[in-house]
């Protein structure tokens, strides 16, 4: 196996690593109650998905 004749720089180095980084989730806007939601996802908070309530919310207080 065939080894490296030179040292890579740590510029180099950097450029390679520059695509590793974790991506953030993509998020959306409930339209019912405006809190922030997973896509092709239900509400967390008041359990609506596309315009039905598919997920009964229990009220917690």
């Amino acid at each position: 196996m065939a080894n490296p004749k030179r040292r890579h720089s740590k510029a180099r180095r950097d450029r390679r690593r520059s695509h590793d980084r974790l991506k953030l989730p993509a998020v959306s806007v409930c339209p019912n109650c405006g809190e922030t939601k997973l896509p092709h996802r239900a509400c967390g908070f008041c359990g609506y998905y596309r315009g039905r309530d598919v997920v009964e919310m229990e009220d917690v207080l």
